[in-house]
């Protein structure tokens, strides 16, 4: 199936160029790029049932004359549609071709999401759709616009129709009700009708996951033996007694079954997950603690240089004091810095050692490296936990996250870990009490904001977005930041976004950590790591436009401290929102954040890309993965089975690129 994108109508030169940059290059590449969602047309929702927020289609006629306006970089082409239950108004930005379509009396099928803007029901920039069916939407590709990507698969779909061949066991297929791939794929991206999307859905994402995991497995068996840890049983009690604060059970738990894994041949590879201040640094520097005694180097690398700093200072203070050399090394120390920091590494000089990527670049290199810890690791990718792993001799491998996961999606994520949970909040951490903040109530809540900066506190005030956009209608952190500095003048305000240079965002990161600024605006930069106990309120604007983990994530900026914190979020109140007023409970956050958009949306891309298809396509189907998951397992105690050697066979050819740079041979 390797014929010549140019082959396929409506694919001219310019545009096989934009689908090969973005990986597509054969018939098959383009097949098995399905789609991100789609748009059920079947069943247009009546008028009178819309409200603010609905995505839906709806099918109405045009009532009057269409209208245009015109403001700064805009032209608005407003129509008024109806259809036997009520009105609203559709609008459109910057598409004054339009006007011509909307004549008075044309029946229209349309999709869009419903607004209020200034008491008015709008359709906002709805696509015109000529039939009612379920459509396909895919990731955008730059140069190839929706409409030619979808006849573009359409056209590959026939020219292969029937020649897909189907290498899952016939036997497996059998068991769990899969349907045949050619059904799969074709209704995948133009299902006959919500019934076969559902078979195309479960057959395409069970064959991925069920590969993806059998995958892992051959990870961990072949993994070569690693550096075997030596301490006495004692050195686990004694780590604790070096805290200022007694352990929770949950910590001590995990402290132990790490200590159990760093005394096996087999290097540890295990997921250190936990809420928002659950104490998951603690645990770590445990690790360093055995690690040190055992008379190995650990290495920690944190996503920023803000967090490696605080992690550098705690490690100091905590390890300096038993005679433990403690280094820093990030990408903004002077090469005279670096040498230096290389050095130290190099020869044993330094015992631990905490970073950012700089830990990972070629120059660097470890005298006896024995365990390494990644901190916040989604925002590493397995090829830069795999280069640190590489700096050693199969040294001990921890990650850590604060992204609640539930349980069951921690099988597939980081199905190559085990898995260590810290479901406790140490004593002393004060809830954080959330509210939903309706515009009317904005000035009053900017004012509570004032009284607690006057009470010597500081707040962050988060935005969707770093400067206006003509399709967004949210806040956004320029224009706030602008507002504010007029609106509080006794407050010191600071901006600051991830367009900024990383040496001016630290910076300014760290005044605030300080307590130089009052006010922090900024964009979601903030989400991980920054820690001011100080800091005892948290706004976030146009909540509705986050999801609820990334919500909980940022509400975990304040309640540090001993001070009564508080999260704003301004929105119109509704049932999801009003769920974190309800719980602080990330897990179960998680669960109702998955079960609404499903684990793709979730988690995005940077985190499950190695499954994109199978996590997307799942939408939130625990059942499936457990079933995969159970599978996989059998079929790999099984090594002589016909059965196992196809899947395994399918398993090496489907991810021995995909699994980023770690080789299943």
């Amino acid at each position: 199936m390797m014929e010549e994108l140019s082959r396929l109508p409506g694919l001219g030169p310019a545009r096989v160029r934009a689908l090969e940059k973005a990986g597509v290059r054969t018939l098959r590449d383009l097949v098995s790029r399905l789609p991100a969602a789609y748009r059920d047309l079947t069943a247009p929702t009546p008028l009178c049932e819309a409200h603010p927020g609905l995505e839906c289609a709806v099918a109405a006629r045009v009532v009057g004359e269409p209208t245009e306006q015109f403001a700064p970089r805009l032209r608005i082409t407003r129509a008024r549609i109806a259809d036997e239950s009520g009105d609203a108004v559709a609008i459109w930005y910057n598409q004054p071709w339009l006007k011509k379509q909307l004549y008075p009396g044309r029946e229209l099928l349309l999709y869009g999401r419903f607004a209020l803007r200034r008491g008015e029901l709008q359709l906002q920039s709805p696509t015109i759709e000529q039939e009612r069916a379920i459509v396909p939407v895919y990731r955008a590709i730059a140069g190839v616009p929706p409409r030619a990507m979808r006849e573009a698969v359409r056209a590959a779909l026939e020219m292969g129709r029937g020649q897909w061949p189907d290498e899952l066991p016939e036997g497996l297929r059998r068991r769990y009700g899969l349907c045949e791939r050619n059904f799969a794929l074709y209704n995948a991206h133009f299902p006959l009708n919500r019934e076969s999307l559902a078979a195309a859905r479960r057959r395409i994402a069970f064959e991925e996951l069920l590969l993806y995991q059998v995958a892992l497995s051959l990870l961990r068996s072949d993994a070569r033996a690693g550096v075997k840890l030596s301490f006495a049983d004692e050195d686990v009690e004694d780590f604790w007694e070096l805290l200022p604060f007694p352990p929770t059970n949950a910590q001590k738990r995990a402290l132990y079954e790490m200590a159990r894994d760093l005394r096996m041949d087999a290097p540890m590879a295990r997921l250190l997950q936990g809420d928002v201040g659950s104490g998951k640094t603690a645990v770590a520097f445990g690790a360093m603690y055995l690690a040190w005694k055992s008379g190995f180097q650990a290495a920690l690398m944190a996503p920023t240089e803000v967090l490696a700093q605080q992690h550098f200072e705690d490690a100091q203070a905590l390890f300096a004091p038993l005679g433990a050399r403690v280094g820093l090394l990030t990408g903004s120390l002077t090469k005279k810095q670096h040498a230096q920091a290389h050095e130290a590494l190099s020869s044993g000089e330094w015992d631990m050692v905490v970073g950012t990527h700089a830990l990972i670049t070629e120059g660097v290199a470890y005298h006896d490296l024995g365990l390494v810890i990644t901190d916040e690791q989604h925002r590493f990718g397995v090829r830069q936990r795999t280069q640190l792993g590489k700096k050693g001799e199969s040294p001990n491998v921890l990650v850590m996250s604060a992204t609640p996961i539930p349980r069951t999606l921690s099988l597939i994520v980081y199905g190559d870990l085990d898995l260590s949970i810290l479901d406790e909040l140490p004593p002393g951490r004060t809830p954080v009490k959330t509210r939903v903040v309706p515009e009317a109530k904005r000035a009053a809540m900017y004012g509570f904001v004032m009284e607690k900066v006057r009470e010597g506190r500081q707040a962050y005030v988060i935005c969707p977005l770093v400067d206006k956009s003509e399709a967004v209608e949210a806040r956004d952190a320029q224009e706030l930041y602008g507002e504010l500095c007029k609106l509080l003048p006794e407050a010191r305000v600071s901006l600051v976004h991830g367009r900024m240079k990383a040496v001016e965002k630290d910076a300014r990161l760290e005044a605030f950590r300080k307590g130089e600024t009052d006010i922090l605006v900024s964009t979601t930069v903030v989400e991980v790591g920054v820690n001011v106990p100080n800091a005892s309120v948290m706004a976030i604007e146009n909540a509705e436009r986050f999801g609820l983990a990334q919500l909980h994530q940022l509400r975990g900026r304040v309640g540090r401290g001993q001070y009564e914190s508080w999260c704003f979020l301004v929105a119109e109140p509704s049932e999801r929102l009003r769920l974190l007023t309800q719980t602080t409970d990330g897990f179960k956050i998680a669960e109702k954040d998955m079960e609404l958009r499903g684990p793709g949306e979730m988690f995005g891309e940077r985190q499950s890309g190695m499954l994109s298809t199978g996590l997307s396509m799942l939408a939130g189907d625990t059942q499936l993965l457990k079933l995969t998951h159970d599978e996989a397992r059998a079929l790999m105690k099984r090594p002589d089975d016909e059965e196992t050697k196809q899947v395994v066979a399918l398993a090496r050819r489907a991810f021995r690129e995909r699994l980023d740079e770690v080789a299943l041979n």
